[in-house]
């Protein structure tokens, strides 16, 4: 599996997560007692929420971080070349 598929199926389960979460909330609105959401359905959404977000933020960040010590080593080559 290569690193783009990774990163694909990551980014799809976690918008996937997303769509169930709300759709399970909406449900609970449906559902009777109408407008009442039982407290599993909201903790199921804040789950999803959870996982998409730790999805995103994780890969922002360490793709951040990759791309500040590449910068960084390049920098420095760089300036050893110059010398």
């Amino acid at each position: 599996m290569t690193r783009e598929n990774r990163v694909n199926i990551q980014y799809f389960s976690a918008i996937g997560m997303l769509v169930c979460g709300v759709a399970l909330s909406v449900a609970g609105f449906i559902v009777s007692p109408v407008g009442e959401i039982s407290d599993s359905v909201l903790w199921f959404a804040a789950q999803t929420m959870i996982y998409a977000g730790s999805i995103f933020g994780v890969s922002v960040y360490v793709n951040d971080k990759f791309h500040s010590i590449t910068d960084k080593i390049n920098q420095y080559n760089g300036n050893k070349k110059d010398n």
